[in-house]
This record gives structure tokens, sequence and C-alpha cells, in this order.
């Protein structure tokens, strides 16, 4: 027991089946290089026929390529095969052909004495045909089906995977089905883009063969006449015909598995073998087999003609013709009479057919599919989850699940993320490899592939496995594909959480904080507070990243500040002077000194008179440029000295001044003075001035 454990250990959960592919290949590989004698050649050429002949036949019994899915690699393993015997009976042929003809065994003597009668002239003649039938006819003709066949097939993926969605929208299949048909289609277009390259397998093995077969031949006249000084004709009869059968030997199998290949790229899937596909196709009208009949008849009247074949086949045809339609009269007397079926009625649109838009959507292309399959062990799963929970907990309120679907439109290994069918956010990731992210900090040049981290923007680079350690050392941030795609999705429902919060979601944090303060919502909504002025005000904290987890705070501020207006604008700010030792401590943490920047007082007091009595500000554009540009700058300069970019502002200036400074500036908070708690000290360490 303990024996067959570390055995089953080594080999892994495959066995010996796991291990029977790598074993194989570096025998075939290792047939270049070491000799083989002529009775091992025997049984490898001889199995190179057999499996020449089963791979023909299976083609020929499949229903659909895809059953024969792994038929690329096949034609990959069998060229190798033909050409690795190649080279050990030719190392063979040159070694001992001067023994006599039978020097590389008995297949390559038969194939160059029986076949071609012994004749050399003969063998490349036949061999230089059967060449120009796998090259030019069989392989080019399966290449170029398998390449259009591929184009095709990709162009009809998206039509593809619209069909797939509005089947499973309208409920005709499931979710299992249409993960079932999405695969397929992806591995469709995968099977027909590896056939193309496969093909060019069998046009190289035929060149090679070709090149093989004239270094046999002068390669042995000359170890013939030189080495073992055989007469020309005694060395032109033992190379010559042992280098003919060599060829022989190999381009047989290769035209075996060339014509495997056209029937699996030339055939329609039609839920049927090849046999039956065939047959059906040329009986199905027995008009045309009645006029071959008489086509055939004619030619054998005609004086000089062999008139036995002719006849003889005419009838065998007719006779069959007549055979199918007596057939087909019985079956149709047997058959019960059956009324005409009744035309079905056009189906009418219904509501079901309107498809609403998703709130928030996750769109992968089909390399990152693993990621999010759950039959796949898709780990990005887990990671929404966690993220929806972790957003609920910091923001304060459940956002709308994460759609997530395959979009065949996508680049691979692309993806966006949509609010409301608007795309918010897009990058790349690669599967097994990592990001390699430079923070500011890190040092030196990773070999790999460099883009940018798609949440910040930040420089990255994609690298393999080994290197992570190295960049981890040099102060890399290093993280997998899946983290890059949650990452860039946390990032953008922390940017978008207003957009997020709709009035559903409104509805469902009212009804869950009722259940703990009953009495609070029941005086605030919808009494004195309709439910859409609670949510443009919650939407107006989200929008400049203020949190609602404290919403007994916000329901009891504005429940105070809703009997004297119903303006959002205003409701807002009140809500913001309630939270605002909240909103100082996210900023500052528990620093008691605050850092901060003001505006200079000539600026303020423009700003001031330019407010007017209305939320706006009108400031000539070239004032609203400079403002914007002396911001920025300012910002950078806070964040360089490690101090969050906070702008102190008077209370009616914050409101317009943080709108028209959201889109410029967006890492730049501005506070009213009415928010900082007496509690803590202000340091002015930049003063923002414009020139007038």
């Amino acid at each position: 027991m303990n024996a067959a454990a570390t055995l089953q250990t080594i080999l892994g959960p495959g066995g010996v089946r796991a291990l029977a592919a790598p074993v194989i290949i570096v025998l075939i590989l290792a047939m270049m290089i070491l000799p083989l004698p002529p009775f091992l050649l025997d049984l490898l050429f001889t199995f190179n026929i057999a499996i020449a002949l089963l791979v023909l036949l299976t083609s020929m019994y499949t229903e659909r390529p895809l059953d024969f899915a792994a038929f690329p690699t096949i034609l990959l393993v069998t060229t190798l095969l033909r050409l690795s015997l190649n080279v050990a009976s030719t190392r063979v042929v040159l070694l001992h052909g001067h023994t006599g003809p039978d020097a590389a065994g008995k297949v390559i003597e038969a194939f160059g004495h029986f076949l071609v009668g012994g004749n050399f002239a003969v063998g490349l003649v036949v061999f230089v045909i059967l060449v120009v039938i796998n090259f030019v006819v069989i392989t080019k003709g399966a290449g170029r089906i398998a390449e259009v066949s591929a184009r095709f097939t990709l162009d009809a993926m998206p039509g593809k995977q619209m069909a797939i969605d509005a089947d499973l929208s309208a409920g005709l299949i499931g979710e299992a089905e249409a993960r079932k048909r999405r695969a397929e289609t992806a591995q469709e277009a995968e099977f027909y883009g590896s056939m193309d390259g496969a093909s060019k397998f069998v046009r190289g093995d035929a060149i090679a063969g070709i090149l093989i077969l004239f270094v046999n031949i002068l390669g042995g006249l000359a170890v013939g006449l030189i080495q073992h000084k055989l007469s020309l004709a005694q060395a032109a009869d033992n190379y010559i015909l042992l280098a003919i059968g060599d060829g022989l030997v190999a381009q047989v199998p290769a035209l075996v598995i060339s014509t495997a290949a056209g029937l699996v790229v030339s055939r329609v899937g039609t839920g049927e073998d090849l046999g039956r596909q065939l047959g059906q196709s040329l009986t199905r009208y027995h008009r045309a087999l009645y006029l071959t009949a008489g086509v055939l008849g004619l030619l054998g009247l005609i004086p000089g003609m062999p008139h036995l074949a002719f006849l003889l086949l005419a009838v065998v045809v007719a006779s069959l013709a007549w055979w199918l339609d007596a057939r087909e009269d019985a079956a149709s007397a047997a058959a019960p009479m059956a009324s005409p079926p009744e035309p079905e009625a056009a189906n009418e649109a219904t509501w079901n057919d309107v498809s609403p838009v998703d709130v928030l959507g996750l769109e992968v292309g089909y390399r990152l599919i693993p990621l999010v399959d759950a039959g796949r062990g898709g780990e990005l799963l887990a990671r929404i989850k966690a993220i929806r929970r972790k957003f609920a907990q910091e923001v304060g309120f459940l956002p709308p699940a994460v759609h997530i679907r395959d979009n065949l439109e996508l680049k691979p290994n692309a993806y966006r993320v949509l609010v409301k069918g608007v795309v918010a956010g897009e990058g790349e990731a690669m599967p097994g490899l990592f990001l390699a992210i430079n923070p500011g900090r890190a040092a030196g040049q990773l070999p790999g592939t460099p883009t940018r981290d798609p949440a910040f923007g930040l420089p990255a680079t994609w690298i393999d496995a080994p290197a992570r350690d190295h960049a981890l050392a040099a102060g890399f941030t290093v993280v997998d594909a899946g983290t890059v795609v949650a990452t860039h999705l946390s990032h953008i429902l922390q940017s978008q959480a207003a957009q997020l919060l709709g009035r559903q979601e409104v509805a469902s944090l009212v009804e869950y904080f009722g259940r703990a303060a009953p009495k609070l919502i029941e005086e605030l909504v919808p009494k004195v507070l309709p439910l859409g002025v609670l949510q443009r005000v919650l939407q107006n904290l989200l929008q400049e990243g203020v949190a609602i987890r404290d919403l007994r705070t916000i329901v009891e501020t504005l429940g105070d500040a809703a009997a004297r207006t119903q303006d959002a604008g205003e409701l807002t700010a009140a809500a913001r002077n309630a939270l605002g030792p909240a909103i100082v401590q996210q900023l500052y943490g528990s620093e008691q000194e605050l850092d901060i920047m003001v505006l200079e007082p000539e600026l303020e007091r423009v700003l001031g008179q330019a407010i007017g009595g209305g939320d706006g500000i009108g400031l000539e554009p070239g004032l609203v440029e400079t403002l914007l540009a002396e911001a920025a700058a300012a910002a950078r300069r806070q964040e360089a000295r490690g101090h969050p970019a906070a702008l102190l502002v008077p209370d009616r200036l914050r409101a317009p001044l943080a709108r028209l400074l959201r889109r410029a500036v967006p890492n730049l908070k501005v506070l009213a003075h009415a928010e900082l708690p007496d509690s803590r000290s202000v340091r002015v360490s930049v003063v923002v001035g414009a020139k007038a």
C-alpha cells in the first residue's frame, strides 16, 4: 500500500493516463537521436499507419467537428511521429543500406518493391504524385476551409452571443444551458483557428518528405560509391529503392491524415456521421438517380464503349432509385392520415420583450470567463461579494448586484464595468500573469508587458510568476488578474456611489433603518420630507465622497431643517454641518491641528460677490481658468507635503465652489467653516490666490 500510495503521489491525480502523453512526446523526440533496430522500425511504421487509419475512421464517424476537438493536437503529434521515423530510418539506410534492400526493415522493403515493382523511376513518380495530391490538393484546400471557417465563426460570435442572451432573457433556456452554448461558441472559434494553424504542419511535413528523399538518395549514393565501393547500379538499386520506400511509407499515412483533416473541417454539422450524411444527400432526389442511370445506359450503347461496365452500373443505379421509391410509398401508406397543422399565429410583442438595463454590470472577454465561472472555481465571484459587503459597511448602503456576462465583442483579455448601461471603466487582465504596480517608490525595470493600472492609472508591468519575488523585493505592488479586476470594480463603486443609490435602494435603506429607529423615520418620511428629496440629499453627500453610514444623524438633521426648507442643496449643507466631525476625521484622522488650504482674501471677496444670491458662480472664463490652475497646483503642493488636499472656505461659497472644482481637481475636498469641529485647530499651509 505504501508503494502504491507513493506511485500515486508521483503520478498525480491523473495517474498513468496523465503521464502517458508526456512520455509519448519524449519518446517521439528521442527517436530522432537514438538509433533504432530494423525490427522496431517495422513496428513503429506499422503503428504510424494504424494511427492514421484510426484518425481517418474517427473523423468519418464524428457528427460535428467539435466532437473531434483534439484533432489539431493529434495532427501535430502524428506529423512529429512521421518526421522522427524518417530521421531514424535515414540513419539506418545510410549506415546499413549496402547490405541489401531489407537493411531498414521489412516495411520499407515492401513499399519499395511491392508498391512500385522495384523500379525506382516508377517509385519517384508515385512519390511525387502523392506529395502533390497531399500538399497542393488536400492540405491546401483543408487549410483554406479552416481559415475561412475560423474567420466566419469569429464574425458570427457576437450574433450567436446575442441569440443566447435573447433565449436566456426569454426563459427558453436556463443559465447552465446558456453557459454551455457560450463555451461551445468559443470552443468552435478556437478549433477552427487551431485547424488553420495545424494545416501548416502537414504542409511542412510534405516539404520535409521531399528534402529527406533527396538527402537519402544523394547521401546513399555517396556512401555506397565512396565508403563501400559499390558500383553505381548496385548503389542505386539499394539506396534509391530504400529512400523511395522510406518516403512512401511516410507519405501514405500523411495522405490519410490530410484526408481526415479535410473531412473534419469540411463537415456541416447535421447530427449525423459522414456515411449517413452522404447517403441521404446523394439519394434524396430519386429523379437524379433515374437520370444518372439513363445517361450511363446511353453511354453503354455507344459503339466502342465498354458496354458491360456502363450497362451494369446503369441497372444498379436504376434499381436503387426504384427501391427507394417503393420504400417511400410503403412508408406513406402505413402512416396515418394526419390533419394539416394549423398555421401558427405570429407572436405578438409583449412587455416581456423589454429587457431592463442592469444598474451595475461587468462584461468580460472569453479568456476571463474562468475568473467568473463558478463551475471552474471563479475566484472573482467571491471577491465581488466581499467588495459589495465592504462597500455597504464603509459607505452605508447595499449596492446593486453585479450582473456578469461575457461579451465576445471585447478583446479576449478585456473587461469593462457598466453603470446603468454606460461604460464607467475598462481595462485588460492577463490570467496566469501578475501585475507589478509601481506606487512611486519602486526602483528598476521589470521584464514583461508595460501597461497602466486600470483603477488608478499608475505605471505597471505584467510579469510572469518567477519574477514576482523580484518585483516585491524592488518595491512593486504585485497582484493577480482577479485582484486587478476586483480593485478596479471597487474603485468604480466608490466613485459612482451617487449613481448607484437609486430610489429602490433609498426605500430599502429607509425600511432597514426604520426597524432600529421607527419613530425617526415615521416623523420624516414621507410626512415631512418626500422620499425623492431624501434621495437627492444622500446622492449629494455621496457625490462629494461623504459616507452615509451615520443615517441617524442625517435623518435627525433633515427632520429639523425640513420644517423651514425643502431645497436639496440647503438640506445637504445642513447634513454636512452635522457630519462635519466625521468628514474631518475621514480626511485627517486623529490629528488635532489641521494643515489646510485657504483662499486669498481678495479672491474670496470676488467669489462672494460673484455668487450673489444664487448657488452658481458667475466669473469670467479667464478668471475661472486661473482659479482652476491655482487650485490644482496648490493641491499638488499640499499632497507633496503629506497633507490631504482640503480647501477651507466660507459656508456660502462651499457648495458652488465644490461643484466648480470637482471635475478639474477631483482629489480636492472643499470644507466649510461650520463643518470644522471646535476640538480641532487650523494651520494655514497653502494660500490659493488668483489674478483678477
